[in-house]
């Protein structure tokens, strides 16, 4: 007993201990650490570092921000993600996939004022970080799954064709003030057709964004840092900046500080829906990500606490001085390239930037604003996906149809509303299958058991007097008038006078009230038609919905069956 006390008062402390820390993996991760990963930890994260500088710069500009706040929006959110992420490889930062809906709200709100275009983008990370926040503590980290591929396909292709065309008059030096896709080209091609391109920024942004592609071949270097540096290179040795090329300038010694971000009430329904589009896409990208990295390295990840770490790296991201962020599928491969072990290498990376920006500020200060848009121009090539749309085109045309209405919505009407027709899109499409879903009638055929779709088997022979109808999905209100329609017109075409109808039910998974009052009144019109209304294979919980909804009674406890085998022997029985 004197042994046994002290253990019983301990117990449930550990347990509470425990329950924290299932919020914080990071602290985890660090409790099990392993003396020999730290040296590659090290390494991978100055690797890392190569890349997290002029790609975080390069996204800030794109995002229509001072480029040395996607440095900002780099160093806590990383520290943040190392304590709450779940993925011990993943590397979160600025990303091109949120450049376009940051930038469209900021164009929008903040009207060309630098101070406020960063106080709205903080904002929206904030917004963005509350949501998943708040849906990966409710535990539903499902939501992001509910785009189907195409659409995803979609709507990313056309964010993608936003980020590059967004980017090309940078690449040409050329300023231009319409919005949208489509508007942009045809703006910049009228001013190159005038004569207003540089040449030299061309060249210079060009050559960067031709040796950034070819260089991507070779996984192991860090084809972006080179690129930059060359670009660099090219304009202090021949002195472009005195030629027109413009280049990013002195950067603010310092690190960033905590600040709270906030827009004026007129401009906050915009800021708030563009927060939450970007932490849905932020969390759709990081969340396929994570899991393809735990299946590579046999882990597991839960996606609500993975929604949770994004969320507090997004809120530490509008807390100082930066803007949304998400996963990057260019910086996770090469940390795991490198030798990464856990999320150490993130906190690494972390340092080194900030140790950059109080040592040596001005390190970057000749990289031309072309090589920065060159490489968002790189990173918006690799998002687009055309082979597996071909594969789509083959199998299924509706659904690449439905992805090019998709990608022409975001590409036409903007990144926000093409989200929103997006999700728009994937409800109607989830509708329509269950509005008009598959529906048979029921045969025997020679030499299979059980019984078939009289359309796809029509030498079926069918019971005399028998209907068997079968519904392929759940029964609600968008087709619950069309299941009572077609099931009227099975008995109406039967060969013979009909004196039961028994509905295969397996496949029907759900009823509602609208679909519930429906059969109450299919069974008074079979009723007084003289037919009797059976069901086979109903599922328990959907039976449970039907006695909640007093049919049972009205039905008939004796009209269920366990089989469509047992309702036709019960009816022939009673014949």
């Amino acid at each position: 007993m004197l042994s046994d006390g002290p253990t019983s008062r301990v117990e449930p402390a550990t347990n509470k201990t425990q329950a924290w820390l299932r919020w914080l993996p990071g602290l985890v991760t660090l409790r099990s650490y392993q003396a020999s990963w730290l040296p590659k930890d090290v390494v991978a994260g100055l690797v890392v570092t190569t890349m997290l500088v002029p790609v975080g710069i390069a996204y800030a500009e794109a995002s229509g921000v001072p480029g040395v706040y996607g440095l900002y929006a780099t160093i806590v959110p990383l520290l943040a993600y190392a304590i709450f992420g779940p993925s011990r490889i993943l590397v979160l930062g600025p990303d091109s996939a949120l450049a376009a809906p940051i930038l469209a709200v900021v164009v929008s709100v903040a009207a060309g004022d630098p101070s406020r275009a960063v106080t709205v983008a903080g904002m929206m990370a904030v917004v963005s970080g509350l949501l998943c926040i708040v849906l990966g503590l409710a535990r539903l980290g499902f939501i992001t799954e509910l785009l189907s591929k195409p659409i995803r396909y979609g709507y990313m292709n056309g964010i993608a064709l936003t980020v590059l065309v967004s980017q090309l008059p940078k690449l040409f030096a050329i300023s231009v003030e319409d919005q949208g896709p489509l508007r942009e080209l045809w703006s910049l091609g009228k001013a190159i057709a005038a004569g207003q391109a540089n040449g030299y920024t061309f060249a210079v942004g060009a050559g960067t964004l031709v040796l950034i592609l070819f260089l991507k071949r070779y996984e192991r270097l860090p084809g972006i840092l080179i690129a930059v540096v060359l670009a660099m290179l090219c304009v202090i040795a021949f002195k472009l900046d005195s030629l027109g090329v413009k280049v990013l300038g002195k950067i603010p010694q310092g690190l960033p500080r905590f600040a709270i971000p906030w827009a004026n009430g007129a401009d906050l329904v915009e800021i708030i829906l563009g927060g939450c589009a970007v932490g849905l896409i932020a969390f759709a990208d990081t969340s396929v990500l994570s899991r393809t990295y735990a299946a590579r390295l046999h882990t597991r990840v839960d996606p609500n606490q993975e929604m949770v770490g994004l969320g507090v790296a997004n809120l530490a991201a509008g807390f100082f001085q930066g803007f949304p962020i998400s996963s990057s599928s260019s910086r996770t491969p090469v940390a795991e390239a490198a030798g990464a072990k856990t999320q150490m290498t993130a906190v690494v990376g972390a340092v080194v930037v900030a140790l950059l920006l109080m040592v040596a500020p001005n390190l970057m200060r000749y990289l031309p604003n072309s090589a920065l848009a060159a490489v968002v121009i790189a990173a918006a090539i690799s998002l687009f996906e055309f082979a597996d749309l071909k594969r789509i085109f083959r199998v299924q045309q509706w659904e690449f149809w439905l992805s090019m209405a998709c990608f022409v919505g975001v590409a036409v009407f903007g990144t926000i509303p093409g989200i929103c027709l997006a999700v728009a899109m994937a409800v109607i499409e989830f509708l329509w299958d269950g509005w008009r879903p598959h529906f048979a009638v029921l045969g025997r055929v020679e030499g299979l058991r059980g019984y078939h779709d009289t359309k796809r088997y029509p030498h079926a022979t069918r019971i005399p007097g028998l209907v068997l109808f079968r519904w392929d999905a759940p029964l609600f209100f968008a087709n619950a008038e069309l299941f009572q329609q077609r099931l009227l017109e099975a008995t109406d075409s039967a060969p013979t006078a009909v004196q039961r109808v028994v509905v295969a039910a397996e496949p029907v998974t759900s009823i509602d009230v609208t679909s519930a009052d429906m059969l109450r009144d299919l069974s008074q019109t079979l009723r007084d038609r003289g037919i009797a209304l059976h069901f086979a294979e109903m599922k328990d919980p959907v039976r449970d919905k039907l006695r909640r909804f007093e049919l049972t009674d009205i039905i008939g406890d004796e009209s269920f069956h366990p089989t469509v085998g047992a309702a036709v022997d019960n009816y022939l029985q009673k014949s």
